[in-house]
């Protein structure tokens, strides 16, 4: 009978974490120390302060409330389900309890020796990942737990072997060339190229008397600016080298290289000693040795966009971006990275959008094809956010022209956007609903209207100028005119200077969607309509983020920076003494734009609805320990923007 009761204990252990993390052999060892108890209704397993006992806890059947009193009243903290462990303050500090916990219907419960688990805590690092990334029911919730809870998600999961991405997760090694062909400014072409062609390269770095790198010419430079200039070879190297370089250290993260070499349209990348131009030539990476390190790659897809004009090529080219993307979110590869490389390759779409579109139009307005224009991306897009092919935000500004010449300057600018509206669509994208987009002509407007726009919803925020505030803040320039969006960008900052009113409001609307966990701490569903008892993860966690982000951004005045992760990282050097805070957000940020990713991929939407019984335990923990800093951060804005006194 004894080992009948060993083996339903442990077969049910073996189906929750982080039992299910043990070896056989270990899970038969704790399932022989296993006390099976019996509680009644509202008996108390433990109390709030009292010494933490030798066990702690799994609910086999039944429901335990974990609750806090505070000015005596019990609230309740979290509900525990089937197999969530909880009491966990034995195990780790042996400190008091900060809870309570009340069983609320009869139930069968597992107490486990902490003797017996504290061993396997030691030597099984997922066991010990487990507790330290706070997923355990009713932990308290530390904000290095965020951290935690990234790494937690990759060791707990098995990491795809697809070769053409192990570069990405740090199991491959990178290709480049140590044997970097160099030359002294000074040397004729001539014989530059001579050693190109002996070596067989095609690069060669022109270097200082102490090696540091000064400039670079390569097979392209010799094309357009020797033979196409119809220059002579006595040319020194100098007058066509390409200068200044950019440099990186040979053992710099393969992303940081890589995004690099993306961002700057690079086919090579110089490696120094200390990463810096000053400093000797170490070694030099090429776009071909990229393609020699990995079988799937952005570059491929990047290539292929920038060198075909056809729209159901680029539509196909979208579509391999997000196989590229599954693969990327399954291999855990870092957020960051994967915004940036989804972002461009959306960049290069609307931009070849744009240049087809100018192609089309450009002949029938000879004259007014030549006003200056930009091509803004918004909301998510412009955040450089949009990992899925989610709902288009964007805008055009052109330079302000004479009365006479507007209606028709802005008949062409419109024939642009619908030219480009319709190729995003046609790439798979989805039109706003709200119709935020350039072919509006609400949207399609010189320089000072959208200043005067700007400046009236911050002079007049109402709910309408706030929800615009909240797409048209975060504007991005892609192709055009840049200087028009940073004139427009430094007229909204100067407007901001001495208006808190508006910063209050901002602030206001900010707190709108509280943390979104309900009475019970389970999570806020919606209660009707198609997407009833599904989580609104964009309305109730990654909005109130984003807000924030944007609000404190604005009122210190940061520019250039739009991508809300990256605006918390900004603002931990800007508030040290919230800097832990601030990282903790961008990290619960990133968590909860890659589960949107996820859902979105495996539902074919989306992905802003979830279903919280469709998420694993871990998931479910994962999700609510990102809601944090949520709770925290609307606290502090509460307070600095004094919305106890502020009314509208």
């Amino acid at each position: 009978m004894a080992n009948v009761i060993v083996n339903r204990v442990k077969e049910f252990l073996k189906r929750y974490p982080p039992f299910n993390f043990l070896s056989n052999d270990s899970l038969e060892l704790v399932a022989k120390e296993v006390e099976v108890r019996y509680f009644s209704e509202n008996e108390l397993l433990f109390e709030q302060g009292d010494p933490a006992q030798q066990y702690f806890f799994v609910l086999k059947e039944g429901s335990v409330h974990l609750t806090e009193k505070k000015d005596g009243v019990e609230e309740i903290v979290e509900v525990c389900d089937e197999g969530d462990v909880f009491g966990v303050l034995a195990l780790l500090g042996k400190r008091p309890y900060l809870l309570n916990a009340r069983v609320q219907e009869e139930s069968l419960i597992y107490a486990i020796p902490v003797a017996i688990f504290e061993k396997i805590l030691n030597e099984n690092s997922r066991v010990g990942l487990y507790f330290a990334a706070g997923f355990a029911s009713g932990q308290v919730v530390v904000r290095t737990d965020l951290s935690q809870s990234q790494k937690a998600r990759t060791t707990f999961k098995e990491i795809s072997r697809d070769s053409g991405l192990l570069i990405f997760t740090g199991q491959s090694d990178l290709n480049y060339s140590s044997d970097v062909l160099t030359c002294p400014k000074g040397t004729l072409i001539s014989k530059a190229v001579a050693s190109m062609a002996d070596k067989g390269v095609g690069s060669i770095v022109i270097v200082n008397q102490k090696d540091h790198p000064i400039g670079i010419i390569t097979d392209k430079d010799l094309r357009n600016r020797l033979i196409a200039k119809n220059k002579s070879y006595e040319t020194p190297v100098e007058e066509l080298m390409t200068a200044p370089v950019i440099t990186k250290k040979k053992d710099a993260a393969f992303s940081e290289l890589y995004i690099t070499m993306i961002k700057n349209r690079l086919h090579h990348l110089i490696f120094t000693e200390d990463g810096t131009m000053d400093s000797p030539v170490t070694g030099i990476l090429s776009d071909h040795d990229i393609l020699l390190s990995q079988g799937n790659s952005p570059a491929v897809l990047i290539n292929a966009l920038m060198n075909t004009w056809e729209i159901n090529e680029m539509a196909k080219i979208r579509d391999r971006a997000e196989k590229l993307l599954a693969y990327y979110l399954e291999n855990e590869v870092s957020i960051d990275f994967v915004a940036s490389i989804i972002s461009e390759i959306n960049d290069i779409i609307i931009k070849r959008a744009v240049e087809i579109a100018k192609k089309k139009y450009e002949p029938d307005f000879p004259e007014i094809s030549k006003v200056k224009f930009c091509f803004l991306s918004l909301g998510s897009e412009g955040r450089e956010e949009q990992l899925l092919r989610t709902d288009l935000d964007n805008a055009i500004v052109f330079e302000d022209v004479a009365g006479s010449k507007l209606e028709e300057t802005k008949a062409y600018m419109l024939l642009i956007a619908q030219q480009v509206i319709e190729i995003l669509l046609a790439c798979g994208f989805q039109p706003c609903p709200a119709d935020i987009m350039a072919n509006n002509p609400k949207y399609c407007q010189p320089l000072s209207t959208w200043k005067n726009m700007f400046s009236d919803w911050i002079h007049s925020p109402n709910q309408q100028a706030l929800m615009n505030a909240t797409i048209f803040f975060d504007y991005r320039a892609i192709l055009g005119n840049k200087s028009l969006a940073d004139e427009l960008t430094e007229h909204i900052y100067n407007e901001i200077t001495g208006k808190s009113i508006f910063l209050n409001f901002l602030a206001k609307n900010a707190l709108l969607n509280p943390p979104p966990l309900g009475f019970f701490r389970n999570f806020i569903v919606e209660k009707s309509g198609e997407q009833k008892d599904k989580f609104d993860i964009k309305l109730r966690a990654m909005m109130p983020l984003a807000d924030i982000g944007r609000l404190l951004v604005l009122s210190h005045r940061v520019v250039g920076i739009n991508n809300t992760f990256r605006r918390f990282e900004k603002l931990a050097d800007l508030e040290p003494n919230y800097r832990d805070l601030m990282l903790e957000a961008g990290k619960a940020y990133e968590i909860l734009m890659r589960m949107r990713a996820i859902e979105g991929l495996n539902s074919g939407n989306s992905g802003r609805y979830i279903h919280p019984e469709k998420l694993g335990k871990l998931q479910r923990q994962l999700l609510k320990n990102a809601f944090a800093p949520i709770d925290e951060l609307q606290k502090i804005i509460q307070v600095r923007f004094q919305l106890d006194y502020f009314r509208n």
